[in-house]
């Protein structure tokens, strides 16, 4: 990859085909594993022989398809009402429900489907000079961005230390008359618990504001994990008050990213959502989502997906990911120090540590070191630091081998001892503001964290010891210089 790469994207010369790939198969020797059930974050894998082909062979039907004229493509509509039909009547819409006339639109993900949300409630009130929105502090980052993005006021509600969920009185309380959304997660991303969504979307509902459901995560695993015969709260359209509800088939229909879908009760819920623009020369613009082109690619693979794997297919793998789930999650009671964040409710084993020596960030670093690659959260607001597992229907046949992994990966913590940073470096950390940091501070850090001369490193347990050392404020603007560094241009 010498001449090639040093060229950058575009060499002087074409390079060969088997070559190119060759290139991109080398650098990919780099990630994280997406298959084998090693992977607790980001990827969705249910191990299931096949299935990879056929979502890349729908993805190459349709790659070339552009979804930004329905008529142009009538393939690409049929398949999206398909998947739109699909994820309603799993979720407690179509005829014979109590939500007939259910709409949705395919997305590009579940931040997409967020912001829409946000949008169609913001846009459905212009009344309003300052829209607000109301969301517990354990919903997905993403409708912060959505605020930011849209001017919309953004109004956290708490969450006990204990259950994880908002009290319905403090939602009841947050509402304003300048409030246009209030949002439940079915379940919170974090820990993997379901809000009190029929009580949160009845006083909603009692205020005359829409309510939003963030199912991103859980949405096409909790209809399953119920029909298996687990206590899944209600959380769908056969609740009252449900304005909304957002599910990612990139998750759990195990879709190849990204697809997401965003349901509305009715389509006068959905049309604020739209954006039309006739008042240029060019073509008349009229765009259900935030991007005009889009590629039929996911959305064929996505749909080819659901026709093969089936309500069978999907049972059969909902049933894995469930035992999966109760045995990582007596692998992580079994061993000294450790304790579950919650009882298991969903796919997410989330754990915490109780003992000081036993630092969960080197714990992390040591589990990365056996192979397993799972995500640590950084403590907030009285919640302490933890980790996060994303259970997959692929991590079933490996959950025996992650018991001894996660008591060793313990133990060799347990034996190094917290991560100490020099104790200027803490002071700084917690007297800086964000705009105090100056080029030459931040080049600083990042040499003395190892950070941006190449890929991240392999262990993060000092950069997340001190990114947990400072104020949420600065600790985002050090995550956006840190990240900026390792973005740069090839050239």
């Amino acid at each position: 990859m010498t001449d090639t790469a040093g060229a950058g994207a575009l060499p002087v010369e074409g390079v060969p085909a088997a070559r190119v790939l060759d290139e991109i198969r080398a650098l990919r020797a780099a990630d994280r594993p997406t298959h084998g059930g090693r992977l607790f974050a980001y990827v969705y894998d249910p191990g299931v022989a096949g299935l990879d082909e056929l979502a890349q062979a729908a993805h190459a039907e349709s790659a070339h398809v552009n979804g930004l004229d329905p008529t142009a493509f009538p393939s690409l509509l049929a398949m999206e009402n398909a998947l739109v039909g699909a994820a309603a009547r799993l979720l407690g819409g179509g005829p014979g429900t109590a939500a007939p006339d259910v709409v949705g639109s395919v997305t590009g993900g579940g931040t997409e489907s967020l912001i829409l949300a946000v949008k169609a409630a913001r846009d459905a009130r212009p009344d309003l000079a300052e829209p607000r929105i109301v969301v517990p502090v354990s919903g997905h980052a993403a409708f912060a961005k959505a605020a930011h993005y849209l001017r919309v006021a953004l109004d956290p509600v708490p969450v006990d230390p204990v259950t994880l969920r908002p009290a319905v009185a403090d939602v009841a309380a947050a509402i304003r008359p300048e409030t246009v959304l209030v949002v439940a997660s079915a379940p919170s991303y974090a820990h993997g618990v379901v809000d009190p969504v029929a009580e949160i979307a009845a006083v909603a509902a009692e205020a005359g504001v829409r309510c939003h459901v963030d199912a991103c995560f859980g949405g096409w695993t909790l209809p399953w994990l119920r029909r298996l015969g687990a206590p899944v709260p209600p959380f769908d359209f056969a609740v009252p008050g449900v304005t909304s509800i957002s599910v990612d088939l990139h998750k759990y229909a195990y879709a190849l990213k990204g697809v997401s879908v965003l349901l509305h009760r009715d389509p006068g819920l959905r049309a604020p959502q739209f954006f039309a623009y006739a008042d240029w020369p060019g073509y008349t613009m009229v765009n259900p989502v935030i991007a005009s082109t889009r590629s039929g690619g996911p959305i064929a693979a996505a749909y080819a997906t659901l026709r093969h794997l089936g309500e069978d297919g999907y049972l059969r793998l909902a049933a894995r990911t469930r035992d999966a789930v109760a045995g990582l999650a007596d692998a992580v009671r079994a061993v000294d120090g450790l304790r579950l964040m919650a009882e298991p409710e969903s796919t997410v084993v989330c754990f915490t540590a109780d003992d000081p020596g036993l630092d969960l960030f080197l714990l992390v670093d040591e589990l990365t070191a056996r192979g397993w690659h799972t995500q640590p959260q950084l403590a907030y607001a009285g919640l302490p630091a933890s980790v996060h597992l994303t259970v997959t229907a692929a991590v079933a046949p490996r959950v025996a081998e992650f018991g001894p992994a996660l008591a060793d990966a313990a133990a060799a913590a347990r034996s190094a001892g917290p991560v100490v940073l020099p104790p200027e470096l803490l002071a700084l950390a917690g007297s800086l503001t964000p705009e105090a940091l100056t080029p030459d501070l931040i080049a600083g850090l990042a040499a003395g964290l190892r950070l941006g001369t190449g890929p991240a490193p392999d262990r993060m347990a000092a950069v997340n010891t001190l990114l947990q050392a400072a104020p949420v404020r600065l600790r985002e603007r050090l995550l956006v210089e840190f990240v900026g560094l390792l973005q740069r241009p090839a050239w």
